[in-house]
């Protein structure tokens, strides 16, 4: 299946309170670029996402975005520093002891945790192999929507790539046809001349035919029309091969052209010029679809 280079995806899922998203977007490009924008937290698996992004898509420029919201607070733990607490209880008992029974004895929680550092706020450690598993997991997801995006442009752009070389095909007919009939036309003229020239002499068959075959010899066009015609037949192959042939199509639609335009400084013919110049116009159309696929 053949895919559009541009094209848009999303992936998310929750996990253990964490939700991650994960977008891309693309854009034509001659070769794949790759860049991963997300927390600096998470960046340890940056590596690991553009290489997945690498075994899907084959060129572009792919921006991924990953978004991580934890729900509340699950994301810290409240830390008792005990021996620190016990510290304190113990100094809180030599006070005590030193009020001589004037100072009462209440050790309470909440007074406990008003000291300096026995309580503590700390981040919650994470598996760090864990959350990059999730991270492709909901990468691989996006990756696939994109994919399905791109194969649904791609459908659409090969149809119109088809329809434009069903044009091109029917045109070039049209050359093989009038092509011949060129030569009869210009040994008509060629008599026409010679017998206006010559009045009342005899034409020498011989000459004319010879001044006939060499016209027909210069503007001969079976080569290039057999060319092109082999062209078409491999840009419908490479078509229903599927895969990243937009480079492979790019260069075969500059010879395309090629063959066009020596058709059309080799044919001396307003009708045939007609059709080489509409047969231009479509392949140009192609060349600017081209440009779009992987």
């Amino acid at each position: 299946m053949v895919k559009s280079m541009t094209g848009y995806g999303r992936g998310e899922q929750s996990f253990d309170g964490v939700q991650i998203t994960v977008e891309l977007r693309a854009v034509n490009n001659r070769y794949l670029d790759c860049a991963v924008k997300m927390p600096r937290a998470y960046i340890f698996a940056e590596d690991a996402m553009k290489t997945m992004v690498q075994g899907a898509v084959a060129r572009g420029k792919v921006d991924v975005f990953v978004t991580m919201t934890r729900d509340g607070g699950d994301d810290v733990v409240v830390v008792v520093n005990e021996d620190l607490a016990r510290r304190y209880v113990d100094a809180l008992e030599k006070l005590y002891q030193l009020g001589d029974g004037r100072v009462k004895r209440e050790y309470r929680a909440t007074d406990l945790a008003r000291f300096p550092d026995i309580l503590t706020v700390e981040k919650q450690a994470e598996d760090l192999e864990q959350v990059k598993e999730q991270l492709l997991a909901v990468l691989s997801a996006a990756i696939e929507d994109f994919n399905a995006m791109r194969a649904r442009e791609g459908e659409r752009l090969t149809a119109d790539i088809l329809s434009r070389a069903e044009t091109i095909e029917t045109l070039l007919e049209g050359v093989e046809v009038r092509s011949p009939q060129t030569v009869a036309d210009y040994r008509a003229r060629l008599e026409a001349k010679m017998q206006e020239a010559l009045q009342n002499t005899q034409i020498d068959e011989g000459r004319l035919l010879i001044e006939a075959a060499i016209f027909a010899d210069k503007i001969a066009v079976d080569e290039e029309t057999v060319r092109l015609h082999s062209h078409l037949g491999q840009l419908r192959e490479l078509l229903a091969a599927g895969g990243a042939v937009g480079r492979k199509l790019d260069f075969l639609i500059q010879e395309f052209n090629r063959e066009t335009n020596t058709i059309g400084s080799k044919c001396n013919d307003l009708e045939i010029t007609r059709m080489v110049v509409d047969m231009k116009a479509e392949i140009e159309k192609i060349r600017e679809q081209v440009q779009n696929l992987e």
